[in-house]
């Protein structure tokens, strides 16, 4: 058993000051308020947390790397991932990948099946979030354009191969399908442009076998994205990059994700990718049930300026708050999820418990996570304790002390 006792509780229905959780397993078995009386439980490690805050843990749906480690680096890389968040606050996390040929995709499904259903330490791995290789090219950032396909649908042939990665670019967009079908659950989230010639059919396809599709690197147009929305699609890919700006005489795919309930859409928190200004306008838009913000963090989150790091394979470098490429194309964020919980109440201004919604309950809602993004009585004690500064002094995952800076 363990109590946290005199923290500020981020609760469901708002703050309760100097509160008391009690931890029995990997459950919360008892919420209340108070900071006396817990401190001599029989048989319980007690903290004393005064002048902390205690969240529900974060979870990150998207995010490719950490310090120095990205997603596709092999055999051993996701569980690094995993062991290093956990100082972050991140309790659960989405493995993203960015388009790849079908062997490193494979790689990638294995150690996520492999970790999903074994112990682990760290954080939560959950099913990974894939950039797929069906986006479009115009809108590909920093997705190699050697590894794009056409939906396998498609009556078009599929683009030739270049020489991005000399032979091991020859493969087709079938084959990318079979390796997502043959996954199973170790696929959630798959990231595709709606405008693709096929791509209605494919999001019918994924949704039926349990996906959720996201639209994301896209050009589509208004009309295009709510027939996707309409096949199925649930879900958008950080709102607002890699995607034509807002407009008032054609919204877009902005415009369809910001006016549609069904869609829940991540926003990048890292005061880079999108104006903060931008960032409340799209929650006031569509609500904290509605959003989710990410990191879109990458192997060159964590470290120095001047870094550099790998993503899918390419060079990446740390420079203006942000990572690149070689060619100057923004390659992701090297920001973390307690310093997207800190921006969201510094500067873009929500209380702290719409910024864990946004960090912690939409995310575990949207992908199905029960008793967890939430401190319930009888909710799994998923939990970041943090002091005034937002910096992580603890984090539990299932009811396990993980990390501890106190």
């Amino acid at each position: 058993m363990i109590v946290l006792t005199g923290a500020d509780l981020v609760l469901p229905g708002g703050i309760q000051s100097e509160g008391t959780l009690v931890l029995d397993g990997e459950r919360i078995v008892e919420v209340r308020s108070g900071a006396t009386g817990a401190m001599g439980a029989t048989g319980a490690d007690a903290f004393d947390l005064r002048g902390h805050i205690v969240l529900p843990g974060f979870i990150d749906v998207h995010v490719h790397g950490l310090e120095g480690i990205d997603t596709q680096d092999g055999t051993g890389a996701i569980q690094a991932i995993a062991e290093r968040v956990v100082k972050r606050g991140v309790t659960a996390f989405c493995p993203t990948t960015v388009a790849c040929a079908p062997g490193p995709l494979r790689e990638v499904l294995q150690s996520v099946a492999e970790l999903r259903t074994g112990a682990t330490a760290g954080a939560r791995v959950l099913p990974a979030h894939l950039e797929s290789n069906f986006i479009n090219p115009e809108f590909r950032g920093a997705q190699p354009e050697a590894c794009l396909r056409l939906p396998p649908s498609s009556a078009q042939p599929p683009p030739r191969a270049t020489a991005d990665k000399p032979g091991g670019n020859e493969f087709s967009g079938r084959e990318i399908l079979a390796e997502i079908d043959s996954a199973g659950a170790s696929v959630g989230i798959v990231t595709l442009a709606p405008e693709l010639d096929g791509a209605l059919d494919l999001i019918r396809h994924l949704v039926l076998r349990g996906r959720r599709v996201s639209l994301g690197h896209s050009g589509a147009t208004l009309e295009q994205s709510r027939a996707a929305i309409a096949a199925g699609a649930r879900h958008a890919t950080h709102l607002f990059n890699r995607m034509p700006p807002l407009s008032h005489r054609e919204p877009g795919l902005a415009g369809a994700v910001l006016t549609s309930d069904e869609v829940a859409a991540e926003i990048i928190c890292d005061g880079v990718h999108v104006h903060r200004d931008m960032v409340r306008m799209a929650v006031g838009t569509k609500g904290v049930a509605r959003m989710m913000a990410i990191t879109d963090g990458v192997a060159a989150a964590g470290l120095p300026y001047g870094s550099t790091a790998l993503l899918g394979g390419r060079t990446i470098r740390v420079k203006s708050a942000a990572a690149y490429l070689d060619d100057g194309t923004l390659a992701g964020s090297v920001t973390t999820m307690d310093r997207v919980f800190r921006f969201l109440v510094k500067d873009v201004g929500l209380s702290l418990s719409d910024a864990a919604r946004l960090c912690a309950g939409t995310p575990a809602t949207e992908l199905g996570l029960t008793d967890t993004g939430f401190i319930t009585q009888g909710a799994i004690a998923d939990l970041v304790v943090m002091d005034r500064d937002f910096n992580v002094r603890q984090t539990y995952v299932g009811g396990r002390l993980v990390y501890s800076a106190l």
